[in-house]
């Protein structure tokens, strides 16, 4: 719950108590075992430094090492973590205040100085990321106590204390700083882990494993339930599949492809596990590049794509749409039930190719990461939909540092993917669609979008914030700066010897975020 004050809206504090632990138990009760729980992953890890990651693999390795401030619940709801309580103690000044009980692997305790060193090198040595981009409105972190971090506004920001708090990984000052530029520092070798696990050894291609540290205050009598946890690289997921059934893994990381899900339910020793989505798989149109630039060209080729065949033929009917809204369904206080999803309508979109007036358009140029299977399958039905209205579309399928590549240049017409977790509007909204947002593919500069997005990131009064998200995604819909596809429904699986394990959403936290690995047990 947040209250308000007359000088701006202010954050009202949330707390949570300490997990209480429970009795030791035998294995399969709950308590700690010597068990090995091996998960299958598709890639290797690319940074172990957790303030530069950027595979899947990276983050649910360095994820369990290095703790967040903050973590979500299934509804998107942020909960507290390292942090107990969270708010803004006037508008200007935002706050954490710590848990006592977590530690190092080394012995040292986790306190207020390794917090504000991290947000500070971020600000100093400018890693790549999202982070970097949340703490535009911040002048500087300072440890007030060892137990409270407060963050000093260059202006007001309603945002940056729950999204700085879900997306940073907290690093130990007294192994990060020694070692200079956090952004540059490869962090590869004698891991000082404060989650449930270190990783104590790497064989690149092959595995990467990781040994329980205790205390660990989120897992039954601060101790994870299972004693180590192996990440097995797979070269894709039909091997990761093979895998599972044939017992040489516990549990897929990844989430299933649409067309395995079905399969996968009625297989026995597998269990099926839904996993809410909190993302949207989208295109967009690089405003940069004519005729791109015309709102009629945009809305021809948004008319031109069959979006209710994407969702049951690719996806399987394990989609939804989201009214061509970037506000995610799950998102309940923000999303506007009156928004429309695009018409696939051929004619409609002839129609408004003529009504452009740029003639004969050139071939379209489209790029998405072959890594990616559901959108390598739904770019082809785009491709199609696209030819019958007129338009050529070339589709340029690459591996996915390629891809990123591309993105980061700007060098597309359009722009194929998807976002796994959008978990606050108004921040997500400034990520994507403010001119210097670090995920504005679509490169759009409207400031009159700009204006309502920078407002809803300002007021923490919650029906103010509401209506502005409002305005900002019809606007974003009615002049197709993003181009929605659907919120898919994602699922993994694992086998049914296992339980225990903690569901929360997306594909980056799902099963293997740290608390759910850490309370994970072997049945029988």
């Amino acid at each position: 719950m947040r209250r308000l004050l007359a000088a701006g809206a202010i954050a009202a504090v949330l707390a949570v108590g300490a997990c209480s632990p429970s009795k030791p138990a035998a294995e399969g009760d709950g308590g700690a075992s010597d068990a090995t729980l091996t998960i299958a992953t598709t890639t290797d890890v690319v940074n172990f430094n957790p303030l530069v990651g950027n595979s899947r693999t990276d983050y649910w390795i360095t994820n369990l090492m290095y703790p967040h401030l903050l973590t979500i619940d299934a509804n998107g709801n942020k909960k507290p973590y390292l942090a107990t309580e969270f708010g803004y103690s006037d508008p200007m000044t935002g706050y954490w205040n710590l848990r006592d009980d977590m530690k190092w692997s080394d012995g040292k305790p986790v306190t207020a100085d390794d917090v504000t060193f991290t947000i500070n090198a971020i600000m100093r040595d400018k890693p790549a990321g999202t982070v970097l981009g949340q703490l535009s409105n911040v002048d500087r972190a300072v440890a007030v106590s060892p137990t409270r971090v407060e963050l000093k506004l260059k202006r007001p920001d309603a945002t940056v204390v729950g999204e700085v708090g879900f997306w940073m990984n907290v690093v130990p000052k007294h192994v990060f700083e020694p070692a200079g530029n956090v952004a540059t520092f490869a962090n590869n070798s004698n891991w000082v882990s404060a989650g449930p696990y270190r990783l104590t050894d790497v064989a690149k291609g092959q595995s990467y494993t990781l040994e329980r540290v205790t205390p660990y205050p989120f897992a039954p009598d601060n101790t994870p339930t299972v004693a180590k946890i192996v990440y097995r690289v797979y070269p894709d997921v039909n091997t990761e599949i093979l895998a599972l059934k044939n017992g040489d893994v516990d549990l897929i990381a990844n989430t299933l492809p649409p067309a395995q899900v079905k399969n996968l339910q009625s297989t026995s020793g597998i269990k099926v596990q839904e996993v809410p989505g909190l993302g949207y798989a989208h295109m967009t149109y690089n405003m940069t590049r004519k005729p791109l630039d015309n709102l009629k060209v945009r809305q021809a080729l948004a008319h031109a794509v069959d979006y209710n065949a994407i969702r049951s033929v690719v996806l399987q009917g394990q989609a939804v749409s989201t009214g061509s809204s970037p506000i995610p369904p799950v998102l309940k206080d923000f999303v506007d039930p009156s928004s429309q999803e695009y018409a696939f309508d051929i004619n409609l979109s002839k129609q408004l190719l003529q009504e452009s007036g740029v003639g004969t358009l050139r071939p379209l140029t489209l790029i998405y990461s072959l890594q990616d299977a559901v959108t390598a399958q739904w770019v082809s039905i785009v491709k199609e939909g696209a030819a019958k209205a007129g338009i050529t579309i070339n589709l340029q399928g690459m591996d996915r540092n390629t891809y990123l590549a591309k993105t980061a240049e700007g060098d597309y017409d359009i722009y194929a993917g998807n976002f796994a977790i959008m978990d606050d509007p108004a921040t997500n909204m400034a990520l994507t669609y403010l001119p210097k947002g670090a995920i504005n593919y679509s490169l759009v500069d409207d400031p009159q979008l700009t204006d309502l997005v920078t407002r809803a990131t300002q007021t923490t009064e919650r029906e103010a914030q509401k209506q502005l998200v409002q305005q900002a995604a019809k606007l974003v819909r009615d002049n197709v700066y993003d181009n929605v596809m659907y919120l898919q429904n994602l699922y993994v699986a694992h086998s049914d010897k296992w339980t225990g394990f903690v569901v929360k959403p997306s594909e980056l936290l799902s099963v293997v975020d740290p608390e759910s690995l850490a309370n994970a047990r072997r049945t029988g």
